[in-house]
């Protein structure tokens, strides 16, 4: 049996399925059930749990034992008979689909769960490959191997999707990815077949009791509930949950002790259910986009979490002492929007030595120091970064050898502005401090710098291994990419208010600068005039994005040379632009007409910007 349904051929791999399942369900009552036991209550429980695993053991070669062999012509048949029994008949698109069911079949076992999960997981608008990378380590689908991070494995394995065609990179969003068609229509016809995933968007529906994993999105109402062998539920609200929401929560996490992950998105929950702390098996707990103030206390009891991500959520919310308990916890994420304030980690959380994501923290207080001995750190975000703890921190993070993402956001002044200039304005004199005495880690990729600078680090321009750079409210007078043009790896430039002169000249992108860069984005509101691109630059380019521009009257000569351009997108820019680049008789249409897909957003979008993504 190739995909979950009964045959002559397939009944042996669907009682293996069971019987792992099974296996898996007794290894979590075991965990249960040792917790908090006396010592001789104890050793029958580990002395039970060992004669168990040996009926499964011998359960598992008898059922392998009548595995008949599978030829292809029956392979194939059995494809064609599923894809029949689920899809409109469409010969060009059978063809499609079986040439991906083929795909699919040779995975290993391991990228078939991977697949499914994503599929579960990402749901309708993707999903960055970070948060992919933690729920698969923590829902277990990716083997362990002696002396390899579990996260460097899963990255591994959605590599391997994405070089199969099997995961691909959302067109707007970079480092978001989803299941494409037709992947996406087979993975739903194999959960189906398979029973041991199921996705829904209507919370209403019913939960069938053999599922595992449960994925509801856009729900509107409440949680539905749920079997006692779920392992897995994702829930994307669409906006917000029902006040009864947190009851039938409630209810869900008490009898759903076998529960690995649980990503609740978008529910504006007011309160964590205190039952959480009962779900001794929860591996990854996210309540994003929620309106809590403070988790409950219970949450100390989670000693199995490896993922905790509590972003976008209340304007007052406070991290307790109890989250150093979680002696296992590996990413800790507490994003909050720009102009929200930091979350203050409780002292000694450098006792977390398993962490190795910190975002959102403040590091004043002790914390600085504090960090330099967290060397297993892989990506900080730090808020709020201000002259008196600045420099501890700046020597803390450059013992941090292992780090690959680092984002210093400096403390906000305060004022008012007018649009898009009221955020800038709060950083008009808040200066990134000491930076000239800062030396980042050797391994470094990702770097977000938050705040006005006085000049551009000359360290930036020795960055080998970067590959994305954030420059936001730098303020700049000079031309910052004289050194950065000549980075070898850079893939991703974002100058959001970074540049304050009124015009960027063709040294600015000179030929066989950027060699790597993929994705520009550029908003000003200073800049008028962008007279050219030196042929031969940007040689890479893929998505040119220009926002809030409102001043610029002219894209660049020398833009139609950039020939590998994919997107052009324009979100708020001056109306003379967009009359110039028409396509209706546009003079200025020449620059970009070999870009395929050209996008505005603004006041004249409607009836005006004629241009079409090709079909």
């Amino acid at each position: 049996m190739i995909l979950g349904r009964e045959s002559g051929h397939g009944s042996w791999a669907s009682e293996l399925r069971g019987m792992l399942r099974q296996a898996e369900d007794f290894v979590d009552d075991f965990v249960i059930r040792a917790y908090g036991q006396t010592e001789k209550d104890r050793k029958d429980v580990i002395a039970e749990f060992g004669k168990e695993l040996q009926n499964i053991n011998s359960r598992i070669s008898e059922i392998l034992n009548r595995r008949p062999p599978v030829e292809t012509p029956l392979m194939l048949e059995e494809i064609q008979q599923l894809l029949r029994s689920n899809f409109v008949y469409d010969e060009e698109k059978e063809t499609d689909l079986v040439s991906c069911m083929l795909n699919y079949i040779n995975l290993p076992y391991d990228l078939k769960l991977s697949l499914l999960f994503c599929r579960v997981f990402l749901g309708r608008y993707g999903e960055r490959i970070d948060g992919l990378v933690r729920v698969l380590v923590a829902a277990s689908l990716v083997q362990e191997k002696p002396g390899e991070l579990m996260e460097d494995k899963a990255q591994e394995n959605i590599d391997k999707l994405i070089s199969l065609g099997m995961l691909e990179e959302l067109e707007d969003h970079w480092d978001h990815f989803k299941v494409p068609s037709p992947y996406l229509e087979l993975s739903i016809s194999v959960m189906k077949a398979d029973h041991f995933f199921m996705s829904t968007v209507n919370s209403d529906s019913m939960v069938p009791p053999t599922a595992r994993h449960v994925s509801i999105h856009d729900a509107d109402n409440t949680i539905p509930n749920t079997n006692s062998f779920l392992h897995s539920l994702v829930v994307s609200a669409k906006d917000g949950l029902s006040e009864a929401s947190s009851d039938c929560l409630r209810n869900v996490l008490h009898n759903a002790k076998l529960l690995r992950v649980l990503n609740l998105k978008n529910t504006k929950l007011k309160n964590l259910p205190n039952e959480v702390g009962q779900l001794l098996n929860l591996r990854y707990l996210g309540v994003t986009h929620s309106k809590l103030n403070e988790l409950p206390e219970s949450i100390s009891n989670l000693r199995n979490l490896q993922t905790l991500d509590i972003s976008w959520s209340g304007y007052e919310f406070e991290l307790s002492n109890g989250v150093l308990n979680l002696a296992q916890l590996k990413h800790l994420k507490m994003y909050r929007p720009m102009d929200d304030n930091e979350i203050r980690v409780p002292q000694g959380i450098s006792r977390l030595r398993n962490l190795q994501t910190l975002e959102g923290i403040y590091a004043g207080g002790g914390i600085a120091k504090e960090l330099g001995v967290m060397n297993q750190l892989r990506s900080l975000e730090v808020r709020c970064v201000s002259d008196d703890h600045a420099n501890e921190l700046y020597f803390s993070v450059m013992k941090l050898s292992m780090l690959r993402k680092l984002s210093l956001n400096v403390e906000k002044g305060r004022g008012r502005g007018r649009g898009r200039r009221r955020r800038s304005y709060k950083y008009e004199n808040s200066i990134l401090p000491c930076l000239e005495s800062f030396s980042p880690p050797p391994l470094l990729q990702t770097l977000e710098l938050k705040g006005r600078l006085i000049e551009m680090p000359l360290w930036l321009g020795s960055m080998e291994n970067l590959t994305k750079l954030y420059m936001c409210y730098s303020q700049l007078s000079e031309n910052l990419t004289t050194i950065l043009q000549f980075l070898p790896n850079l893939k991703y430039l974002q100058m959001a208010e970074a540049y304050k002169g009124r015009r960027m000249e063709k040294e600015f992108f000179r030929a066989g600068g950027f060699p790597k860069l993929e994705y520009l984005d550029i908003s000003s509101d200073d800049l008028v005039e962008w007279t050219k691109i030196e042929e031969g630059a940007l040689p890479c380019l893929k998505q040119l994005s220009i926002y809030y521009c409102m001043e610029l009257m002219l894209l660049p000569e020398g833009l139609q040379h950039v020939t590998t351009l994919q997107i052009l997108d324009m979100w708020c820019v001056h109306e003379d632009l967009i009359r110039r680049l028409s396509p209706n008789g546009g003079p200025e249409n020449y620059k970009i007409k070999h870009i395929p897909l050209v996008k505005y957003r603004g006041d004249m979008s409607h009836g005006f910007w004629s241009r079409q993504p090709p079909q």
